[in-house]
């Protein structure tokens, strides 16, 4: 095939730190799989190669630059996804997936998923009874549950929603916080608050618990009820266990959803607590992690996982996370080496 000058993109500095990525990287990885050479200098972007490989980067690049215009953060999945897309003729595909709003704001602005994981989470809760959203802080599985919770809550397809976490302690004790019961566990539940807060607003969200129509509790208050028609979100179900776990998925009544939330890397348990189950790897105290040997592959329940590239935070978060990750992986080799 002959050899083309090559195509040109002129990016905004914007544009261009979303498509380049952290450190070049989302660059080096479409460089690597589309077989064009991709030279980034500030904004000007120019790809060069055989026509055919050119014709390729050019049309996946012009796909995800439509994706950063419309609002969307790039990950290597989006790019996998993107590739595949146009490869096989579906190149509207992953802008009309990212695009598709769930819910309006109270100050109106849209919520869309953002990743393809993320899209992949939403997916899954319309479809599942019961869904687990398990990966690093970031990710938007908690905002995105409550977010899901509301349109099922304004579309009628429940009567009710409930919120609850269990009241771990991160390094605190609860009993050393003044009030009453509700008073000290209140902290531990203000993540749910804002995501209610931010998509209603603080005196539709306030109205709707004061009516009951919305529940904001700790787990321990799950234990008895069985609860029908309602949408129920478990957040933070890393702290749960095994024991915790069970007693809550059993509450599902007819006419209910359930998501499950957390990350299994953050497990505040004390390390001594008992799991009631044997030769389990570390963590095994947790519910969320036992859960995930136990109930998959049933119908009706989705285990979904996002990663670090799902996390749409400040971009020193996802650097965070790849940094404990890299962490993680380093001493489970020095301790399997060491067991060598």
């Amino acid at each position: 095939m002959a050899d083309l000058e090559g195509k040109q993109f002129s990016l905004s500095n914007q544009e261009a730190a979303v498509l380049y990525g952290l450190q070049d990287k989302n660059l080096r990885f479409l460089e690597s799989h589309l077989g064009a050479k991709i030279v980034a200098r500030g904004g000007d972007l120019h790809i060069s190669g055989n026509e055919e490989d050119v014709e390729l980067a050019a049309a996946v690049i012009e796909q995800l630059l439509a994706l950063i215009k419309a609002g969307n953060v790039i990950s290597i999945p989006d790019i996998n996804y993107c590739l595949k897309a146009v490869l096989d003729g579906q190149s509207d595909r992953l802008t009309e997936m990212l695009n598709q709003v769930i819910q309006t704001t109270a100050r109106g602005k849209q919520i869309k998923p953002k990743t393809v994981g993320q899209y992949h989470y939403v997916q899954a809760i319309k479809k599942n009874d019961i869904t687990f959203g398990i990966g690093p802080a970031g990710t938007g599985k908690t905002y995105l549950a409550v977010v899901m919770a509301v349109s099922a809550l304004k579309n009628k397809e429940v009567n009710r929603i409930i919120l609850t976490r269990p009241a771990v302690e991160a390094g605190e004790k609860l009993g050393f916080l003044p009030g009453d019961l509700q008073e000290k566990v209140n902290p531990y539940l203000r993540p749910l608050y804002d995501g209610l807060y931010d998509i209603l607003g603080i005196d539709t969200a306030q109205r709707y618990m004061d009516k009951s129509v919305i529940e904001v509790a700790p787990l321990a208050y799950m234990r008895g009820r069985t609860l029908d028609d309602s949408f129920i979100i478990l957040d933070e179900a890393q702290n749960t266990t095994p024991e915790q776990m069970k007693m809550f998925l059993t509450r599902l009544g007819f006419g209910s959803k359930a998501v499950v939330t957390g990350d299994v890397t953050q497990v505040d348990l004390p390390r001594n607590s008992n799991s009631g189950l044997v030769d389990l790897p570390r963590n095994s105290n947790s519910g969320l992690v036992v859960v995930q040997n136990i109930l998959k592959g049933l119908e009706g329940i989705s285990f979904q996982y996002l990663t670090q590239a799902d996390v749409i935070r400040h971009p020193v978060v996802q650097r965070i996370v790849l940094a404990y990750e890299e962490y993680q992986r380093t001493v489970a080799e020095d301790k399997s080496i060491g067991k060598e």
